[in-house]
């Protein structure tokens, strides 16, 4: 498996990526995504996906750095073009913080929404990663009203309610579950993760946060944890977790068009410390 969606840009990882990513793999999580927040963020994510082999990246504007102005398009679209880069975002909206105000997040993510579209009209045609924290009801319009295919969407992150869940399946998107599933009090997000069908789950950290149990409030969260959240997702839906390995990493090379690296042997029996 990979971790679909994690932050190696951030301090907590600096100088020490190659490190990261060996411990990760020891544990069969062979790979990572790392997602981007600006478009500054965007360059640093690409230079860290050009040097480090077993890392992709993605290019766009977080709607809690919407208010980060100027926003450079351009440059965003130089790193979407990249071979390393394999989605746009993280883009959508926030209505659990108080800043950006939401007419910031709505201003920044219409311009982001226009340039994915043309971007995509121009032949650079990548998924989206969104964003979505309180604001199912107010972002799914928004995105059915957009010409990007409901099946190139992915919800990372998710801690809604099960029926905002049946509301993102019902519009077409994918879902992506971080430790958060694992904690003792998320009882919601659990059931949430029930209702996904095998071929739109995914799984990540979002580190540096949200350590799953039993590690939870251990920071920084590390790609390698991205196992503990998977195997809590395979016991909780009944699936054997061989199965549910093979499921997630199917979903995650069609969703984001990549090969996912193998495991070496025992990884998958190794203990994650």
């Amino acid at each position: 498996m990979i971790d679909t969606h994690c932050h190696l840009t951030f301090p907590d990882y600096a100088g020490r990526i190659d490190e990261v990513m060996d411990d990760a793999a020891r544990v069969g999580v062979t790979g990572a995504i790392t997602i981007a927040t600006d478009s500054r963020d965007s360059d640093a994510a690409l230079m860290v996906a050009e040097h480090h082999p077993r890392v992709w990246c993605t290019a766009g504007v977080h709607p809690l750095y919407a208010d980060r102005n100027p926003h450079d398009w351009k440059a965003i679209r130089r790193v979407a073009e990249h071979p390393r880069c394999v989605g746009f975002g993280e883009l959508g909206l926030d209505n659990h913080h108080s800043r950006p105000p939401r007419h910031t997040q709505d201003r920044v993510l219409a311009e982001e929404l226009a340039f994915i579209e043309s971007c995509i009209a121009d032949g650079v045609d990548k998924p989206v990663v969104i964003h979505c924290r309180k604001a199912v009801e107010d972002l799914l319009p928004i995105l059915r009203r957009s010409t990007i295919r409901p099946e190139r969407f992915v919800f990372h992150c998710f801690t809604e309610i099960p029926e905002h869940a049946r509301m993102v399946l019902d519009f077409g998107a994918s879902i992506s579950f971080t430790g958060v599933v694992t904690y003792r009090n998320a009882h919601e997000v659990a059931e949430s993760a029930r209702l996904v069908p095998d071929d739109r789950i995914m799984v990540e950290t979002d580190a540096p946060f949200l350590s799953p149990e039993p590690l939870r409030g251990k920071r920084p969260c590390m790609p390698a944890y991205a196992r503990l959240t998977a195997e809590f997702l395979a016991d909780l839906r009944g699936t054997p977790f061989p199965d549910f390995h093979r499921i997630i990493d199917e979903n995650t090379a069609r969703f984001f068009g990549i090969e996912i690296p193998q495991p070496e042997p025992g990884a998958l029996e190794a203990v994650v410390a």
